[in-house]
């Protein structure tokens, strides 16, 4: 049986490295980690790793998203979104599953969709 493997482990198939500088409008079907400085759009179904030397601005709309970066814009995630230190987040975030680790600087807005927090039961106060 195989192990499942960790989601910054996992097979890469694409990787902007430090000092490489991209604008624009980026699509992937698969995995890929940013490392360097990109303006624009993100878009993908998957997983987007982005390093600490990464630096960021715009929107991402991505099915997972690990960040241990600089971002400054939007972030969609459809299956949770991690933020580890030295992360340095400004905007917003949606997502049904958010981990903050500790010296994540953060500023802004937290989303978490209706449907996520269906599954939480709240207990009612009994009527006297």
């Amino acid at each position: 049986m195989k192990k499942p493997v960790a989601i910054d482990k996992a097979d890469i198939k694409a990787f902007l490295g430090p000092g490489s500088r991209f604008e624009g409008k980026l699509s992937f079907d698969e995995m890929v980690r940013l490392d360097g400085i990109f303006s624009g759009e993100i878009k993908s179904s998957d997983s987007l790793i982005v390093g600490e030397t990464a630096e960021i601005e715009g929107s991402i709309n991505v099915g997972s998203l690990i960040l241990s970066g600089r971002f400054k814009g939007d972030i969609k995630a459809t299956t949770m979104v991690e933020l580890r230190a030295p992360a340095q987040v400004e905007g917003t975030i949606e997502t049904p599953s958010l981990k903050v680790d500790e010296k994540v600087l953060f500023n802004g807005e937290i989303k978490m969709p209706v449907n996520a927090a269906a599954d939480i039961k709240i207990p009612q106060e009994k009527k006297k």
